[in-house]
């Protein structure tokens, strides 16, 4: 016997009734069929022997590959965790010695440090970079679209490398008009240091890929909202910063939330200029002591730790730009926590689902990953249960 999926639940299908016509196809004549209920009152009355829904059998799905999956990953889960807890070498005791260690906790510091300063130039610049590839201007254009071109080309280390040797090439920096009489002159070493020479690195290099992602943001708002707020007569500058970036800011926030996180990382390259963040931190530590394993661990928990604080920053922020293009948002996780408690808490004592609770994650769908209600809202006349 054939069977039918129900949209509304995947993991039960009903056996379909017999046809209600079996004298044969409808007439040239024939009027059109009634739909809605009154089809189907009027096919259950026209046909006598018709099944009614309440009288079909309900078959579970069933998903052998499902199963077969989940068993062999939490076989995988099983083997990773018992190697982490009964191998000895990994040496865990030494890895909580050294996870608060103040030289650590330094490193961590200069890491958050050159990731914020690298983060502003970069998308700062590149937010600059992104609108001159976007004006008018040939001269704008081309310049933006040759600074990408270059950034985008040379590796970082060896971006990195030559800027803490600029002092080489410019001894010293003068400031004044140009082509003109310079005001004051500085050594290039006390202005680019160690410090410095990093941020110049990681933030022209960020620029270069920033560009193209705000770019992709503004390209990707609709075209009438440009004609629209032209057609009102506001200037170009406010047309970008008032309507269309906020707008981008969409398709901007996962994207550069990811090259963020890959900046935490990256800064990890500036071992090069003997700079003391994590990694360069930890490698000196272990270089004396010989403890390699341990503390790579743990500039691995403070990655990570730090790669967290940004998903979750991600996900507000996301949730936060989309308040204008999706009718209902997604739950925060302290909703969900709620949500679960409440719903848990009445399926025990047998009382009914607090209306703060959405619907659909009463009956067990918002876990699933579906957008639903933040606020319950009143139901309109054309509801019905």
């Amino acid at each position: 016997m054939s069977t039918v999926s129900l949209p509304q639940d995947e993991s039960r299908q009903l056996a379909p009734p017999p046809p209600l016509r079996p004298d044969g196809p409808a007439q040239a004549g024939d009027a059109a069929p009634p739909t809605g209920g009154a089809a189907v009152g009027r096919a259950r009355a026209a046909a006598p022997g018709a099944t009614s829904f309440a009288d079909l059998r309900v078959v579970p799905a069933r998903h052998p590959a499902r199963w077969v999956a989940t068993a062999v990953v939490a076989v995988l889960v099983a083997m990773v965790v018992s190697s982490l807890v009964t191998n000895e070498h990994w040496e865990w005791d030494v890895v909580a010695q050294y996870l608060t260690w103040p030289s650590v906790l330094g490193g961590l510091w200069g890491t958050v440090r050159l990731t914020a300063a690298a983060a502003v130039v970069g998308f700062g610049l590149g937010t600059v970079l992104a609108l001159m590839r976007l004006s008018r201007s040939p001269l704008l254009q081309s310049v933006a679209w040759s600074y990408v071109w270059v950034f985008r080309s040379v590796p970082l280390i060896l971006q990195l490398l030559l800027w803490y040797n600029l002092a080489y090439l410019y001894p010293t920096l003068s400031f004044g008009i140009p082509f003109g009489p310079a005001f004051a002159e500085v050594g290039t070493l006390d202005v680019i240091d160690k410090f410095g020479a990093a941020v110049l690195g990681l933030g022209l290099s960020q620029a270069a890929y920033s560009a193209e992602i705000v770019r992709a943001g503004i390209l990707g708002v609709d075209q009438g909202q440009h004609e629209a707020a032209a057609s009102l007569g506001i200037p170009r500058a406010r047309q970008q910063w008032r309507i269309v970036l906020p707008q981008a800011m969409r398709t901007v926030v996962p994207t550069s939330i990811n090259e963020i996180i890959g900046l935490v990382k990256g800064t990890s390259v500036v071992y090069v200029l003997a700079y003391g963040e994590l990694f360069y931190t930890v490698g000196v530590i272990y270089g004396r002591n010989q403890r390699v394993v341990p503390l790579l661990l743990v500039a691995a928990i403070w990655y990570l730790v730090l790669t967290t604080v940004l998903t979750v920053a991600q996900f507000y922020l996301e949730r936060y730009y989309a308040r204008g293009a999706l009718r209902t948002l997604p739950p925060t996780p302290l909703q969900r926590v709620r949500w679960t408690f409440a719903v848990l808490g009445a399926r025990a004592t047998g009382r009914p689902v607090p209306a703060s609770v959405p619907p659909g994650f009463a009956r067990g769908t918002g876990t699933r990953g579906h957008l639903t209600r933040t606020t319950p809202t009143a139901p309109t006349h054309g509801d019905h249960g």
